[in-house]
């Protein structure tokens, strides 16, 4: 297997001194050095091949003993040096103090086609930021991210990717519900593809550090590697470059809530710098239409990071940003401006947002109000977002409508009169609204099928992978990644998977709120 092996990130930026994985404080580093450990018995379960082309790896190595041996860490690729990076983060509100690759190692960077990108394990051993943790992971969890990551991507939500789910043939112990009951678990290592891993936090410790000299050289890293299109690192592109980053984290939040993604810990080390859906960890799909649902039990009280408030979480993570880039800029006026355009702009792209899963284009003073009725409607009784978006592109008229969706409520029976009047006058509107276009309901309908996915990677779907595979059957796993692969299509022989969440799995841990045990 020959790789175009580069190493732009470690022979570029501050490395930790100090060679010893042992767990501590890591000062004046973007990054310290760090073997994977090796596993008892490593099985690779599955890969994306997409992912593998972009790498320049051809399908015959991906069956190599090799390959299996690099992705599960028991072999490191010749002149490479792995690294776990160092960085801090906000979690919860709250200032943690030095976080950094707890269960991640980055093995080394791939340039093919013109493009570089960062291999990474996730669970693979310790590293110095692994505080009180093992570093490993288990194969539920493992699953969800594999799964996940892709999905997105076809999905077209800016994401990281995946290249492989592997078992590590090791027994990790794990307390998924936090109650003092821990249990062995199969242990599984993902190999995760991104350009940059970087997050808001790698920039964040520095500045808490007032080592402004690390933060700066790696903002100018940053800033030449991933946003060369700015120009040379100064104090002005150090503006703009913040502006992008706020462009990006905006546009990746909107696409969550057009999918209805829950990302579930959006503290600010689980930010990508890239604007990437980065740290699948807690992370639910929104079923029953609800801002304030969260994935995430240690999130149950206070609901954080809930559907609704995902977007004001992102603001409230580029004010850390801001404050962090502020003494390399040293001016808060165009900070604030960025900060303030989010807003703006947040307001102008979600309407947008909505008015294409409505399939709307031209503009009316009214779309405000049609929509602030129609996600009214959506919670006056338990109904499914996705299958009530995609049902909708059938849409002809106010009379079938409410016969059309109706497929969409978990409780159909024991809708009141009430509710169907409110609907019916919705649909009204709506006709009326769709009136004014100028496109056929054809085109419209081809349209909002592709902003409106029919398939989305549900939690009791993932579940379901999970619990077969605990019992060493993989199917469901490739069955569900190549579903995945076409979200937007018909797919009429998957039509099992086009369903409401069955009644089983409402509180079934792992179908309905997670822990970020994993």
């Amino acid at each position: 297997m020959k790789l175009n092996i580069q190493n732009i990130f470690t022979s570029e930026l501050p490395s930790d001194s100090n060679l010893e994985n042992s767990r501590r404080q890591v000062e004046n580093a973007v990054f310290s050095y760090v073997k994977p450990k090796k596993t008892k018995k490593p099985e690779v379960l599955h890969i994306s091949p997409e992912m593998a082309n972009k790498l320049g790896i051809s399908n015959d190595e991906l069956k190599s003993e090799f390959f299996k041996n690099i992705v599960t860490g028991n072999e490191i690729y010749p002149n490479t040096t792995p690294y776990a990076m160092c960085y801090g983060g906000h979690q919860f509100g709250n200032w943690a103090g030095q976080l950094g690759d707890g269960r991640a190692i980055n093995l080394f960077e791939i340039e093919h086609q013109n493009k570089n990108w960062k291999v990474q394990l996730k669970g693979a051993g310790e590293t110095p930021y692994s505080r009180t943790a093992d570093g490993l992971a288990v194969l539920r969890s493992s699953v969800r991210e594999y799964l996940c990551a892709e999905a997105m991507f076809h999905l077209n939500v800016p994401t990281t990717r995946s290249l492989s789910l592997s078992l590590s043939g090791d027994e990790v112990l794990r307390d998924v519900l936090y109650d003092g009951n821990p249990a062995y678990e199969k242990g599984a290592i993902v190999s995760r593809i991104s350009p940059s891993f970087l997050r808001f936090g790698n920039f964040e410790i520095f500045t808490a550090r007032k080592d402004i000299k690390n933060l700066k050289k790696l903002v100018n890293y940053t800033i030449k590697h991933h946003f060369a299109h700015l120009g040379k690192p100064s104090k002005e592109n150090y503006i703009h470059f913040f502006k992008e980053v706020s462009e990006r984290t905006l546009k990746m939040i909107i696409d969550w809530q057009r999918v209805g993604f829950v990302h579930g810990v959006m503290n600010t080390d689980n930010m990508s710098i890239l604007g990437l859906t980065i740290d699948y960890g807690p992370y639910g799909w929104l079923e029953g239409f609800d801002f304030g649902w969260t994935p995430n039990t240690t999130d149950r009280q206070h609901k954080r990071y809930r559907y609704g408030n995902q977007p004001n979480i992102g603001l409230w993570n580029l004010y850390q940003l801001a404050n962090t880039l502020y003494p390399i800029i040293e001016e808060v006026e165009p900070l604030n401006t960025i900060l303030e355009q989010y807003k703006i702009d947040f307001e102008k792209q979600s309407l947008q947002m909505m008015k294409s899963k409505l399939g709307l284009i031209i503009s009316d003073e009214d779309d405000l109000k049609l929509i602030q009725d129609l996600e009214e409607n959506l919670q006056l009784v338990e109904t499914d977002m996705t299958i009530f978006f995609r049902k909708l592109s059938n849409f002809s008229d106010e009379k079938t409508g409410f016969k059309l969706i109706k497929d969409a409520f978990y409780d159909v029976e024991n809708i009141s009169d009430d509710i169907k009047n409110k609907w019916n006058a919705w649909f009204k509107k709506y006709t009326d609204r769709l009136a004014i276009e100028r496109i056929s309901s054809k085109e419209r309908k081809e349209k909002m099928d592709l902003i409106n996915p029919k398939y989305v990677l549900r939690n009791y779907m993932s579940q379901m992978a999970i619990d077969e595979a605990d019992k060493g059957n993989y199917t469901l796993i490739n069955e569900l990644f190549q579903l995945l692969k076409k979200p937007y299509a018909e797919q009429p022989e998957n039509e099992k998977w086009f369903a409401k969440r069955p009644e089983w799995a409402r509180n079934k841990v792992g179908c309905s709120m997670l822990s970020c045990s994993s």
